[in-house]
């Protein structure tokens, strides 16, 4: 049996409600063992343990969140040269942009040779205001449906060995 590694890290709730999707619709997979974890808890023997990964973070400030950067640099020099070539995704929740924080992602999974298998989903919900950025994240189905397919393209593809 294959794994599928979700690390997310959510302050305000988005992007955890987009992890748990994405885990939800990947767990339908018989083949794939899904695990949800949050990067403060995540470590070097789960990436390892995994075929492949979706990542999952806010962008803060222009930048990847701090708790999920913190997570890449954990694991970054105890799993090099040991994942190469698997398959990994990425979601970003963002105010307005959220290209930032791919990028940063993209970057990263570069660096230990992993293959890109979609391109990263961005959400984007609007807020501006420091009242708007803090306040909790409710999700509409919609705004959600891209991540439920993203994980379920990605246990399908390790199940069907094509990942």
């Amino acid at each position: 049996m294959k794994t599928l590694l979700i690390v997310y890290h959510s302050r305000t709730g988005g992007t955890a409600q987009m992890a748990a999707t994405a885990a939800e619709a990947a767990g339908a997979e018989a083949e794939v063992r899904t695990r949800l974890l949050p990067a403060a808890a995540a470590a070097p023997e789960d990436v390892l343990a995994a075929e492949g990964y979706l990542f999952a973070a806010p962008e803060n400030l222009a930048a990847l969140a701090g708790l999920m950067k913190e997570f890449f640099d954990r694991c970054y020099y105890p799993v090099l040269g040991r994942i190469e070539g698997r398959p990994y995704a990425s979601l970003i929740c963002a105010g307005t942009d959220g290209r930032n924080a791919a990028a940063q992602i993209a970057r990263i999974a570069t660096g230990w040779r992993l293959r890109p298998v979609a391109e990263p989903f961005i959400l984007r919900n609007g807020a501006q205001t420091p009242e708007a950025i803090l306040a909790p994240k409710r999700l509409t189905p919609a705004e959600l449906a891209p991540c439920a397919e993203l994980g379920g393209a990605l246990a399908a593809g390790l199940a069907a060995g094509i990942f």
